[in-house]
């Protein structure tokens, strides 16, 4: 069993920001573009941080900047359905109260994660799906979008391989944030298109609590990414906040979570961590996943 490779960076009471691009080997044509988009998305948030901003609003517009870059599979670039189609999952939690909001198997829309947002905002319900979700976001004035605006040759690239069965269905590409501000104040936001060739309906980690996704002020904030219905058995993200709270360190509580993964279900990912105190911490037991980082308003850095 290979061990889960880790990074920790960060100082107590910090203020920072740590995106993802997803777990799982891209082509080299891409990588470097997946990163650029992380490093994008986490300025745009250290600027709102370093500004005043909210944690939550910081991780909302991150995941905005990633779902738009069609080199990661989450909105605009997507995985597809085994029918070629778009159902998109998000969700997007503050750790201050708890409040959280998803969407799952939603049409294109251009950004599930604020559709996510308008959820929390309403605080009527956590978890919208399918036509639902839909319903929800047209009542809150958000526009559907064109398929075909979405939807990638890459992506059908991807659909044809699999569904001629050249390819494993993979879930490299899910996108994340987790931050803290200046206030001590912790958000997490996962958005994902899913597994290439998925049946309709499917829906994986990244829109559940405790799964894929979870924000406690008191414990961590946490984003997910790799095979989903992993991650769905060993509820991750509680995983990795239960060994935090047991006092184990951000960086080998996600790395551990990441073992007993691979030993129990023969699966990886990767995972993305904010403590309570404001250290930033990534572990992945997959080839690759883009990240970046930056903490106090200090220069973005990004990883594979």
């Amino acid at each position: 069993m290979a061990t889960p490779t880790i990074w920790l960076g960060g100082s107590a009471g910090s203020y920072g920001v740590l995106v993802h691009g997803g777990a799982g080997r891209a082509d080299a044509s891409i990588l470097d573009d997946r990163k650029l988009a992380c490093a994008a998305a986490a300025q745009a948030a250290s600027d709102l941080l370093r500004a005043g901003a909210s944690a939550l609003d910081a991780v909302q517009r991150a995941v905005e900047i990633l779902e738009d870059a069609p080199v990661l599979n989450a909105a605009t670039g997507g995985a597809l359905t085994e029918d070629g189609t778009l159902e998109l999952d998000a969700s997007i939690m503050e750790g201050t109260t708890l409040r959280a909001g998803a969407v799952c198997a939603l049409p294109p829309f251009k950004h599930p994660i604020a559709i996510a947002r308008a959820v929390l905002d309403e605080d009527r319900h956590v978890l919208y799906a399918a036509d639902g979700a839909r319903d929800f976001a047209l009542g809150r004035g958000f526009q559907p979008a064109l398929a075909l605006e979405m939807i990638t040759e890459r992506a059908r690239a991807d659909l044809a391989e699999v569904l001629a069965k050249r390819a494993e269905p993979v879930e490299a590409g899910t996108v994340g944030a987790v931050a803290r501000d200046q206030r001590g104040r912790l958000a997490a936001a996962t958005s994902t298109g899913g597994i290439t060739g998925k049946h309709r309906g499917r829906v994986g980690d990244s829109p559940i609590l405790g799964a894929g996704n979870y924000a406690d002020d008191a414990r961590g904030a946490v984003s997910c990414t790799g095979q989903g219905e992993g991650f769905l058995r060993i509820t991750m993200a509680s995983r990795v906040l239960a060994e935090m709270q047991a006092g184990t360190s951000p960086d080998q509580a996600a790395a551990r979570a990441l073992e007993f993964l691979q030993q129990k279900l023969g699966k990886i990912g990767g995972v993305i961590v904010v403590s309570p105190s404001g250290l930033l911490a990534w572990a992945r037991s997959a080839a690759q996943m883009p990240c970046a980082h930056a903490w106090d308003g200090e220069p973005v850095s990004t990883t594979d």
